[in-house]
């Protein structure tokens, strides 16, 4: 006769091994999430701080698609990357796009980089 005790044991093993798939699976997410999201984080600043020296210095907005290109390589923006760039009340606006594949075992997921930065409305010439 099996007891009520053996019975309960084998359920908590398997509550154990599906919780401990569950966190290593999370924990490679992140793994392969983290190092992105941090790049787009940079990128953001970098961004940022062109549109705020193009407009402080009284640049023309073909200076700070010029800056984001030639730094490219050292932000790791992709050779595909959509930047543009205009004039908008008298501030400074630069638009990157791009989208990056991320892949998990049995599926890929497209990290949509779509990020628009205006200068700040203190630094403008008028």
């Amino acid at each position: 006769m099996i007891s009520q005790r053996n019975k309960e044991r084998g359920g908590a093993q398997l509550k154990f091994l599906l919780v401990m798939a569950f966190l290593g699976a999370t924990a490679y997410a992140g793994y392969l999430y983290v190092p992105v999201a941090f790049q787009a984080y940079t990128q953001r600043d970098f961004m940022q701080h062109c549109v705020d020296v193009g407009s402080a210095q009284g640049y023309p907005e073909t200076w700070v698609v010029g800056q984001v290109q030639k730094n490219a390589a050292e932000f790791e923006f992709p050779a595909d990357a959509v930047i543009t760039s205009q004039r908008r009340e008298n501030r400074l606006e630069l638009t990157v796009q791009y989208v990056k594949p991320i892949e998990f075992p049995g599926y890929t997921y497209n990290y949509e980089f779509d990020h628009t930065v205006k200068s700040s409305a203190f630094l403008t010439f008028k």
